[in-house]
C-alpha cells in the first residue's frame, strides 16, 4: 500500500489535470474552484485512511478526536470505506451528524448564555428559533446553489477515489511480482527435494543445466571434487 507521502504526491501532482478537466467541462471559474479544492480537500484530509491512524487523521488537529468512532467501526480498506461512491457518502454523512451536533449544542449554549444575561426570557424559545433559521438557511443554499453542490461531491469522490485506485493498482502489482519471485524460486527447490540434500544456487544452476542437456529430469546433480588452494600444499604431498 503507498504511504501517505506517496499519496499527497500523486493528489498534487495530479491537480492541474483535475482543474484542467473542470474547467474544459464546465467553462466556469467558480465550479472548477470548487471542484479542485474539494479533490485536495478530499485527498489530504478527508480521504478513505482516515480509518486508521494517518496522515490524514493527523491533518484534522485537536479536532481528529471526531473520528475515532469512525475508526474503530470500520476495517481498513473495507468497502464502507474505500468503496467507491459508499466511502465519500459514508464520511460526508458522519461529517454532516457531527456539525449538527455541535451546531446544536453551540445554540443551546447561546441561548443559555443570552438568558443568563438578561437578553431574553426563554432560552427555548430563542434555541428554537435559531434551529429554524439554520435548518431554513441550509435548504436556501441546497436550492440556490445546486450545481456548487454537485461540483463539490464530484470533487470529493475523485479525491477517494485517486486514493483507492492507488491502493488497488500497488496491491496488484504486488502481488504479481510475488507469484513471479514463488515460479522462479521453485525448481531449486524441486531439485534440492528430488536428491534430498540441499544444493546451492550454483550447484543448483548446473544441475538445472545438466537436465535440459541430458533431456533427463530425474538425472543426478553433478558432484564437485574439492580442490585444495594452489599455494596451500603441505610439504610432501603431491
Amino acid at each position: 500500500m503507498p504511504s501517505g507521502r506517496t499519496h499527497d504526491s500523486i493528489t498534487l501532482w495530479s491537480l492541474p489535470l483535475i482543474a484542467g478537466l473542470a474547467y474544459d467541462r464546465t467553462h466556469s471559474s467558480g465550479l472548477t474552484l470548487f471542484v479542485s479544492g474539494s479533490y485536495l480537500f478530499s485527498g489530504l484530509m478527508f480521504g478513505p485512511d482516515l480509518d486508521v491512524y494517518s496522515q490524514q487523521y493527523r491533518r484534522w488537529g485537536w479536532l481528529r478526536w471526531i473520528w475515532l468512532p469512525y475508526r474503530r467501526s470500520l476495517r481498513h480498506r473495507s468497502f464502507w470505506s474505500h468503496g467507491f461512491i459508499v466511502g465519500t457518502v459514508v464520511r460526508v454523512v458522519y461529517l454532516f451528524i457531527w456539525v449538527a451536533a455541535l451546531g446544536a449544542a453551540g445554540i443551546l449554549l447561546g441561548a443559555i448564555a443570552y438568558h443568563l444575561a438578561g437578553i431574553t426570557n426563554s432560552w427555548i424559545d430563542l434555541a428554537q428559533q435559531w434551529g429554524r433559521d439554520s435548518m431554513t438557511f441550509i435548504e436556501r443554499s441546497s436550492q440556490q446553489y445546486p450545481m456548487e453542490a454537485i461540483a463539490i461531491a464530484v470533487g470529493l469522490e475523485l479525491g477517494s477515489l485517486s486514493h483507492s485506485l492507488s491502493d488497488w493498482v500497488l496491491s496488484a502489482i504486488r502481488r504479481t511480482f510475488k507469484r513471479r519471485s514463488k515460479k522462479a524460486s521453485t525448481p531449486s527447490r524441486t531439485i534440492a527435494a528430488s536428491t534430498g540434500t540441499p544444493l546451492l544456487a550454483k550447484d543448483a544452476i548446473d544441475q538445472a543445466s545438466f537436465s535440459e542437456q541430458s533431456g533427463n529430469s530425474t538425472a543426478s546433480p553433478i558432484r564437485r571434487e574439492p580442490q585444495l588452494p594452489p599455494f596451500g600444499r603441505r610439504r610432501g604431498e603431491g
